[in-house]
């Protein structure tokens, strides 16, 4: 059944209800369920063992260049549309007087030109930024039909089979990560390229970073090396006094970052 057919359904059953559209008010997470191809209900991928797995992004913000082969990598792997974004870099430059100035031309994806102004700068870096799954994702808590759901190892994905292209977890999200798929019209976002990491190899962004600053952690690895960086080191989150639990954590991110 296609997007627009679910749409004609709901207004179908509407009608058979009397003419009248019932609403039925949830609290958080208690959005009505959809069964997923993963993260939920027994494993259809061999033999990954998501109980075993709980996944989280670290990004060094010092180290990024504003190169643009992470987002170029993405959008080849994830063939996301052109105009589009699963992942992008911005660049801060912050005057003499604390102004921040924050651009992203196509989003970094073929990097920065020099930016000529007249403003005095006193540091200027590169920060990229991607879906930070969310352990209280509020794009989960809205989504009417269940399909932006949580995995048991802590990543968030959206089922474009259940989707109705509502919008309402673009909307919910404040870190303005989703996207509507023009040629799907279902939400869209970063997966962590979780195709790749049920696999055992690495997010194609981490991959193709030719300095390190992008890095997966897997937190129920008491080994992992990353996951070592993110317990001992001083790391931050983006709006913290959200309370959405971002798993996404930075290196030597500046105050002027939101």
């Amino acid at each position: 059944m296609d997007n627009v057919s679910r749409r004609e359904f709901l207004g179908k059953a509407a009608l058979a209800a009397g003419g009248c559209a019932v609403f039925v008010l949830l609290g958080p997470g208690q959005a009505v369920r959809a069964a997923h191809p993963v993260g939920e209900g027994g494993s259809p991928l061999g033999d990954y063992d998501w109980e075993q797995h709980r996944y989280a992004y670290l990004i060094d913000a010092q180290k990024c260049i504003g190169c643009g082969m992470c987002v170029k990598a993405c959008k080849a792997e994830n063939k996301v549309p052109d105009g589009n974004f699963r992942t992008w870099i911005e660049r801060y430059e912050i005057s003499e007087d604390g102004e921040a100035e924050v651009d992203s031309p196509n989003g970094g994806l073929n990097g920065f030109e020099e930016n000529v102004t007249h403003v005095k700068i006193a540091k200027a870096f590169f920060v990229p930024k991607t879906c930070n799954h969310c352990a209280a994702a509020p794009c989960v808590q809205v989504c009417p039909v269940g399909a932006t759901y949580r995995t048991k190892d802590g990543v968030v994905l959206v089922d474009p089979k259940h989707c109705v292209g509502c919008g309402y977890c673009i909307q919910a999200c404040p870190y303005a990560v989703r996207f509507l798929n023009p040629e799907t019209r279902t939400a869209d976002k970063c997966t962590l390229c979780y195709h790749r990491v049920t696999k055992g190899l690495k997010p194609a962004c981490v991959a193709a970073c030719p300095v390190g600053a992008r890095q997966l952690a897997d937190m129920k690895d008491q080994f992992d090396p990353v996951r070592k960086r993110i317990i001992t080191e001083r790391v931050a989150v983006l709006q913290p006094e959200l309370l959405t639990e971002p798993q996404c954590f930075y290196l030597a991110l500046d105050k002027e970052v939101r």
